[in-house]
């Protein structure tokens, strides 16, 4: 099996356990999703909302490896936990709060990506705000991706509704014109 699935699966059942809050995103989403590519890490989102942080950084510290030193602190401060699962597979789990992480976790179906291998990952939708949110290159051609393979299966309006409150938040609007460009909505 392939290791980046058992790392997913070996972080998600330990979250799963204590009926936290999560979901796939990045790379292994993106497989799901838009075009698939390699992808080297397995990367969470768990809401934590603001202020919880700790008490959910802590265990998953006492369970997997940290890949820095001062892993709580570097958590705390920049809302990201860089973990290594008993595979030696890198793990980085963002701690997520705003309104649309809490509706992107609802929102979560499970995918299964090879037998016995079920994950849950954020829908296309979300993906696609969280990709065009970070506006790196490799992250215009994971939105690019997403666009064509789910060609008119995409919820445009809540695309664009979330994507527009973050752009303000970020205070990027070219981020948000790229975005309708890429749709076909403007």
């Amino acid at each position: 099996m392939n290791l980046l699935y058992q790392a997913a699966r070996e972080v998600s059942s330990f979250m799963q356990a204590r009926k936290w809050k999560f979901c796939i995103i990045g790379g292994l989403a993106v497989q799901r999703w838009g075009e698939p590519r390699t992808t080297l890490d397995v990367d969470i989102s768990l809401l934590t909302g603001f202020g919880e942080e700790e008490a959910f950084a802590v265990p998953l510290l006492e369970c997997f490896k940290s890949r820095i030193p001062e892993a709580l602190p570097f958590a705390l401060r920049n809302r990201v936990l860089l973990l290594t699962t008993s595979h030696g597979k890198d793990v980085d789990v963002s701690f997520g709060a705003l309104p649309f992480e809490n509706e992107m976790m609802a929102r979560a179906t499970p995918f299964e990506f090879a037998p016995g291998v079920t994950l849950m990952t954020c829908t296309a939708e979300d993906l696609l705000i969280m990709k065009a949110f970070a506006a790196r290159t490799r992250d215009w051609l994971d939105v690019e991706g997403i666009v064509v393979r789910q060609q008119g299966h995409l919820d445009t309006q809540y695309i664009l509704r979330h994507l527009t409150l973050l752009c303000e938040l970020k205070e990027t609007p070219e981020i948000l014109v790229k975005a309708k460009k890429l749709l076909g909505a403007g």
